[in-house]
């Protein structure tokens, strides 16, 4: 015999089965909807988008951190011995100036010792060109400030003499803010030194 307080029981328990229900796909759902969330940012985060000068949307893969980090110091140190060494009468005094942005006080130093040297007064008396051929580094990057040797070969062309030298520089790296387009990479050079300058006889000149 059904009486009232049966239909009650009966309707409460369609309501608990729909309620749990309800609860059961809203917990679904998030779920699902955090999974989606999560990874488009992993797909964001591993992937970028840069627009070429012709309007064309080129897809760019990043790195792992410590990859790029050498990468990015290899680019800068070659940048700074480029900047730095590859010079002569009519754009030395720009190419220090870039070089100076990618280095502390100690690379200043080495700059004003060979003014005092008067290494750019012979560059503009003689009208010397001076051309890097190679620039190769080794880096430590297990700890900050990281260590880096520098090998570069240049020459001097002075007309009918070309004389070609290798100078061996040493020094540190630490990341800082990015400063465009004066320090694109956000690695500043510290405690820079000349270590050694010889003169030496090199096969792989280009013809």
């Amino acid at each position: 015999m059904k009486t009232a307080y049966h239909n009650i029981f009966s309707v409460l328990k369609i309501n608990r089965i729909i309620v749990i229900t309800v609860v059961c796909g809203a917990v679904v759902t998030s779920l699902f909807s955090g999974w989606l969330v999560y990874d488009m940012h992993r797909e964001a985060l591993n992937n970028a988008f840069a627009v070429s000068t012709d309007g064309a949307v080129i897809p760019l893969k990043w790195v792992d951190q410590e990859e790029n980090l050498k990468i990015e110091a290899l680019a800068h140190l070659e940048l700074f011995h480029r900047y730095f060494y590859d010079i002569d009468a009519s754009n030395y005094e720009k190419n220090i100036e870039k070089a100076l942005w990618l280095g502390n006080s100690s690379v200043d130093n080495v700059y004003r010792q060979k003014k005092a040297d008067g290494v750019y007064n012979r560059l503009l008396q003689y009208s010397l060109v001076q051309n890097v051929l190679s620039i190769n580094s080794e880096l430590d990057l297990e700890h900050e400030p990281f260590q880096f040797k520098t090998t570069t070969i240049f020459e001097i062309n002075r007309g009918s003499i070309v004389d070609t030298y290798e100078l061996v520089s040493t020094g540190n790296m630490i990341q800082v803010d990015r400063n465009f387009p004066n320090n694109t990479h956000g690695i500043l050079i510290t405690n820079y030194f000349e270590n050694s300058l010889k003169k030496i006889e090199y096969e792989n000149r280009k013809e």
